[in-house]
């Protein structure tokens, strides 16, 4: 049925809504320089990391102090308009150039692999300033959610007895991962006050633990079709691991497609992976119309209204909602058992959500009131208790009801692990994406069940900017609810197949690979 014309204007007006909403908060004021407060940085030599650390074969010199917060920046030119190029520009002016990298150029996993090298190198030497720089090293990631993951997997993959927390500099559309610990979600300035004000803030922010999310695909080799994941662009960083495992990985079985990778913020699949695979397809295509981040948001709802999300009801089949697509099981707590989860069947949209911001800075999950926490076993969403937010949404509309300072998602569980179970001929394909990245998932029609499990790792360590949105279960100011010991190393179910295969993201390439393996054939 055709909408009529006041129909559609009165679509696209909250459409903007929405996106005006998610750039500029719920009030609709501006953040001002990104939303973050002012704050002297003292000292660039503060800041300052010499060559011989950063680089193998210098020379080492003699420096009268450490520096207090030594940072390595790690930044994606292409991210954010020309912006990225610009902070490249002004980091590499106030600091030294060779601790400035661009991601389009050298990949965080060789040049964190070369640094920690080095300071093995340089500490089996005596060298106490090196071990001065390792204990205080702080990372600064400037890029969208994508590129951030990207870092926080190599540093996962590392395995550290202190690894470097890690600031994020929104330079993407959505932003979550910045967002939801003080960073803002405006694109910043690039000039050298914003810069040297942004250094000020890191070197002042607290440590916060976050926990990684592991995910796994595996399916039959179709008899006739792909069941690779396609791209818009190419494959999320922070789904490395959705190269294929290598065949001496205890993962790999003969006759199967085996994927891995993790996440931080989400895992979603359906109505919203859909809008978003439609963004970054047409991105693709005119990637000059998409540098101002309310143009790319406002594309956003474009898509929305396009693809008919605001009344699916009469244009996607039944097929394609979650409960039609796929059995769903979760644990919910280590060594548990898994349990069926119902899934309403009107929901088409799903989300497995770690952090409190989706979708530009929006929380789906809420705060369960105290009969509901009572009732059902829900918890606010702490991003430490080594539990994940499962959230289900009906349509567009449904979405919308996030505009409400109260108002959330269906809220349908909250888990340990979390598997789907996708059924036979269901449909063609689904839609995916893990912290803004999305894909198109082919499911084989074939009588053999394609498994995606998602499941908890282990933790890494965030720089919190105040105010910050996300909450540890170990801050005096949460409610004393506390989930169970999250170190399920020694009691997973027996039967576990892939106990093996949770222990690392495949991040970087270079780390702890095994003789035999070449990297070449790693993709």
């Amino acid at each position: 049925m055709a909408q009529s014309a006041d129909g559609a204007d009165r679509l696209w007006t909250l459409g903007r809504r929405w996106a005006h909403g998610i750039v500029f908060g719920m009030d609709g004021s501006t953040n001002g320089a990104n939303g973050l407060g002012s704050k002297s940085c003292g000292p660039l030599t503060d800041y300052y990391i010499p060559d011989y650390i950063l680089k193998p074969d210098s020379e080492p010199v003699l420096i009268d102090n450490a520096p207090s917060c030594p940072v390595v920046v790690f930044i994606n030119s292409k991210s954010g308009g020309q912006l990225g190029s610009g902070l490249i520009k002004t980091y590499r002016e106030l600091l030294n150039v060779a601790q400035v990298f661009d991601l389009s150029e050298e990949s965080p996993d060789r040049v964190l692999h070369r640094l920690y090298a080095n300071f093995e190198k340089l500490k089996s030497n005596g060298d106490i300033l090196a071990v001065e720089i390792q204990r205080k090293l702080r990372l600064i990631v400037a890029g969208g959610d994508g590129t951030a993951s990207w870092l926080l997997g190599v540093v996962s993959d590392l395995k550290l007895s202190h690894p470097p927390p890690v600031a994020t500099v929104p330079l993407g559309t959505g932003n979550n991962l910045p967002f939801s610990f003080g960073w803002g979600k405006k694109n910043p300035a690039t000039d050298q006050e914003a810069v040297k004000s942004f250094l000020g803030l890191v070197k002042g922010a607290g440590e916060m633990s976050i926990d990684s999310w592991h995910i796994i695909m595996r399916m039959r080799v179709p008899q006739e079709g792909p069941c690779d994941p396609i791209a818009p662009l190419e494959l999320p960083h922070s789904l490395h691991a959705f190269h294929r495992v290598s065949g001496s990985d205890e993962l790999n079985v003969e006759g199967y497609h085996t994927f891995r990778g993790g996440f931080w913020n989400y895992f979603s699949m359906g109505m919203d992976a859909q809008v978003s695979y439609g963004f970054h397809s047409e991105r693709k295509k005119n990637p000059e119309k998409f540098k101002n981040q309310l143009t790319n948001q406002g594309t956003y709802a474009k898509l929305g209204l396009k693809q008919g999300w605001f009344a699916p009801s009469l244009t996607h089949s039944s097929s394609r909602n979650i409960s039609q697509l796929a059995k769903v099981k979760i644990m919910k707590r280590p060594g548990g058992r898994w349990e069926d989860l119902k899934i309403p069947s009107s929901i088409r949209s799903i989300i497995c959500l770690n952090l409190p911001s989706f979708s530009g800075g929006f929380n789906p999950w809420g705060t369960p009131g105290t009969r509901k926490a009572q009732d059902r076993d829900l918890t606010a969403p702490y991003v430490d208790d080594g539990l994940i937010e499962v959230v289900g949404f009906r349509d567009a509309w449904h979405g919308l009801v996030l505009l409400s300072s109260k108002g959330h998602g269906t809220r349908l569980a909250q888990a340990h692990r979390i598997r789907f179970e996708f059924h036979k001929g269901a449909a063609e394909h689904t839609f995916m994406r893990v912290d803004g990245e999305p894909w198109k998932q082919p499911l084989p029609k074939d009588d053999e069940t394609v498994v995606v499990e998602i499941s908890h790792l282990r933790q890494v360590t965030m720089l919190a900017n105040q105010p910050c949105k996300s909450k540890s279960i170990d801050d005096p100011t949460s409610p004393s609810h506390r989930a169970e010991d999250n170190d399920d190393s020694d009691s997973l179910e027996d039967e576990d197949e892939w106990k093996e295969g949770r222990k690392k993201f495949g991040a970087a390439d270079t780390f702890k690979l095994p003789d035999e393996v070449e990297i070449a054939h790693l993709s």
